[in-house]
């Protein structure tokens, strides 16, 4: 005998054990049987109810910068860092001094700044004394006017090499340039180091991004997309922190779906002042659909799978029970939703249903 064979036998026996008694035959019908009553007292059933329907959805996530709020420090001109003054995870505020670089290019612009410095003294002497003279009656206002336009067209240089010269940081003299913190955050990302080459096309030399508001970006399926909207309530949870509920919304849905994930990305905007969600930290993102449709719900422990059916046991009447083939329509948590098969009010059994099942179908 196989033991498949074997498995069903012992079903069988035992159905037959529970649901006979010495000197009487078990009335069955097909679908339908009376049970034994000694029987019943272990069998439990419960009432479907009507209620609005409320599917739960469980979507996967990730937790990423607020675009709005890094800054990408590539640098405007190449040299060679001379030193750093942060290391990657460090909190910066702005204003702070984050590395010197050393550049021909910079050197150049300081030689200019100091040149034309040095002619702004000049054309200021010269000023003075055109305008003595021109108090004397030696020059003419065309003489001063010239003076004065000289010493206006250096100055007016000097502000721009100077502007200049503030894109690519503070001017420490020698060919130096200091990069001070251009926002307050943290270095998350760090590509220099002291004697490293940079370049105005190579990556990023750091990353600074506040951290005290982070984008949840959590993964939509196409099979998923018509129970997600924007607006939804969320509930999220992590690795690490398995005791610890994070609450949020959607608060925007993407249009287009990503070419390489093949999902759309719903976005939500989390409060972060706890620096709890780090950048790439894994989120399980759960959402709950409430609706006004009403549905026949059930605990999901009375529903039994079988050839790729669901079915439940219904007692209709005191000891007699039947099976009966539901259409699932969704579930959440242990409540099954019936789009098809029971009426509200049925009992259905919710305990030992299988072994009433097995019996009624004659395993």
């Amino acid at each position: 005998m196989t033991k498949q064979r074997k498995i069903k036998v012992m079903i069988l026996g035992t159905v037959i054990f529970l649901c006979s008694c010495s000197g009487e035959k078990t009335e069955k019908t097909e679908n339908n049987s009376i049970i034994k009553e000694s029987f019943l007292e272990n069998v439990k059933t419960t009432k479907t109810l009507l209620i609005n329907s409320e599917q739960e959805l469980v979507l996967t996530g990730r937790v990423e910068y607020d675009p709005d709020k890094i800054i990408n420090y590539v640098p405007l001109i190449s040299g060679i860092v001379e030193k750093t003054y942060f290391s990657l995870g460090d909190k910066v505020q702005k204003g702070q001094s984050l590395l010197d670089i050393r550049s021909v290019e910079l050197s150049a612009l300081q030689s200019e700044k100091i040149s034309l410095e040095a002619e702004e003294k000049v054309a200021e002497r010269e000023l003075r004394t055109a305008q003595s003279m021109f108090d004397d009656n030696m020059f003419s206002e065309k003489e001063l006017l010239e003076a004065k336009g000289k010493l206006k067209q250096i100055q007016a240089s000097i502000s721009k090499i100077k502007a200049d010269m503030s894109m690519y940081g503070a001017d420490r003299g020698n060919g130096v340039f200091g990069v001070k913190a251009p926002m307050s955050g943290y270095i998350v990302h760090k590509n220099a180091s002291s004697g490293s080459t940079i370049s105005t096309d190579g990556d990023a030399v750091f990353i600074i991004a506040d951290l005290t508001t982070v984008w949840v970006m959590a993964n939509v399926y196409a099979g998923n997309l018509r129970g997600v909207r924007e607006g939804m309530e969320v509930e999220m949870t992590t690795l690490s922190y398995p005791d610890e509920v994070f609450k949020g919304k959607i608060n925007t849905l993407s249009q287009v779906f990503d070419p390489e994930e093949k999902v759309l990305k719903a976005r939500i905007i989390m409060d972060n002042k706890n620096l709890k969600l780090k950048p790439e930290m894994s989120m399980l993102v759960t959402l709950k659909d409430k609706t006004d449709t009403q549905m026949i719900a059930i605990p999901s422990d009375a529903l039994i799978f079988d050839d790729n059916q669901y079915f439940v046991v219904v007692e209709e009447n005191p000891q007699h029970f039947a099976i009966r083939n539901v259409v699932l329509h969704g579930q959440n948590n242990n409540i099954s939703y019936i789009a098809s098969g029971l009426s509200e009010g049925e009992n259905v059994v919710v305990k030992n249903q299988l072994l009433i099942y097995s019996g009624l179908k004659g395993v």
